[in-house]
Parts: structure tokens; C-alpha cells; sequence
């Protein structure tokens, strides 16, 4: 929509933030990016979200927008002319919703868990983690994209997760391309598209910020 004032409040390394961008990437919306510093949040931060204090918040228009999955399904439906994300189709709308929430309870709240502990509860994390890729694996089949043809919902809540996984492999001392081959394949050729690789951060940087994360939290 032309005229509009589109800003992101984002954190680099965030995941929930890299889904965000890879939407407004989709559908060629221009924004202004404003870094937030998690430790010290802004006034801007606090006044637009004030119930979660979370990045991302998308500001369009003076309104904010807060939650990831959340701002993509907004951003589907205010910019609806470009990239479709979400299925016409209501039950293929409703399967493409479970598979994001599948997302965000099982490969974030399992990834996070492997850099946050150590010893058997990793070791836990780890097996838990890969046997939730492979669901993933086996949903997305023989399809390009989790939603058929093109780029669609699950894979924008799913790949921002693709610059943690070196930082989750060096932690844990494994291998996720070994164990699913399938979905890495998937990864690398997504990877090739200008809207996912320009909004992804550099799994090196992030796997550095993850392991000064650790050392914070006494596990290095």
C-alpha cells in the first residue's frame, strides 16, 4: 500500500524477528528496521508493546502489531496483492497455523533448551529436537515449500531457525544434516531465494552471541 510508514522494532539475532522480515521481503514492503537493545528498552518499545516488552513489533500507520506469527498473518492480509503466505483454503489455512505453533513448541522451545543446559538434559533436548525435524521432514515430503509450490506460512516460522542450527550442532556436539538430509535440502534451497537469505543472519555471529550467552549463564 503506497504511503504507508511500515517500522520493524527488532533484535539482529532474533528468530522472531528474521520471520517478520522475510514476510515484508515476500512482499516487497519498503520499512524502516530500528535495533532494540533487550537489556535497556526503549520508550518506543515500552509504549508499542506494552503488555509483552518483546520484539518484534511492526508499526504500521502509528499501530503496532506484536507477536511473530501473529504480525505475519497481518502483513498477509494488509499487503494481499503480492506472495500470498496463508492458503485460501480454510482447512489448509488451519494445517499451515498447527505446523507454525508446532514451530515455536517444539524446534525454538527445544533449541533453546539445548544452548541453556548441559549433560543429560541436553542430551534429552537434542534427541527430542532432531525427532521434531523429522516430523517436520516427514510433512514436507516431495513438496519445494511446506505449502505446496511456493514460500508459504510454516516456511517463513521455520527457517529463521536455520542460522541457530549451528550454534545448537557446535553446543551439542551434533549433527542435524546427517540425521535429516531432507529438511537441510530443503533449507539450502530456500536459501537461494533473495527474501530468505538477505534476512537471515550469519550462523557464525549468531553461534558466537550464543555461546557469550552461555558463558553468562555459568555454562562455558
Amino acid at each position: 500500500m503506497a504511503g504507508d510508514q511500515v517500522t520493524l522494532l527488532d533484535f539482529w539475532a532474533s528468530p522472531f524477528g528474521m520471520r517478520v522480515r522475510i514476510a515484508l521481503a515476500e512482499k516487497g514492503v519498503k520499512y524502516e528496521y530500528s535495533e532494540q537493545d533487550l537489556r535497556n528498552k526503549t520508550a518506543l518499545l515500552l509504549q508499542m508493546n506494552p503488555v509483552h516488552k518483546k520484539i518484534p513489533v511492526l508499526v504500521h500507520n502509528g499501530k503496532p502489531v506484536c507477536e511473530s506469527l501473529i504480525i505475519v498473518q497481518n502483513i498477509d492480509e494488509a499487503w494481499k496483492d503480492k506472495a500470498p503466505l496463508l492458503p485460501s483454503d480454510p482447512y489448509q489455512g488451519v494445517q499451515s497455523r498447527f505446523w507454525a505453533d508446532f514451530v515455536d513448541k517444539k524446534i525454538y522451545a527445544l533449541g533453546r533448551k539445548i544452548w541453556t543446559t548441559k549433560g543429560e538434559d541436553q542430551e534429552s533436548a537434542k534427541k527430542d529436537f532432531i525427532d521434531s525435524l523429522k516430523l517436520l521432514e516427514r510433512e514436507l515430503g516431495e513438496k519445494p515449500y511446506f505449502g505446496g509450490e511456493t514460500l508459504g506460512y510454516v516456511d517463513v516460522a521455520l527457517l529463521p531457525f536455520l542460522c541457530w542450527f549451528y550454534a545448537y550442532e557446535t553446543i551439542g556436539n551434533f549433527s542435524i544434516e546427517a540425521d535429516c538430509p531432507k529438511l537441510i535440502a530443503y533449507c539450502k534451497r530456500c536459501l537461494q531465494k533473495e527474501s530468505v537469505s538477505k534476512s537471515l543472519e550469519d550462523p557464525q555471529k549468531v553461534s558466537d552471541f550464543v555461546v557469550m550467552m552461555r558463558k553468562k549463564l555459568g555454562l562455558e
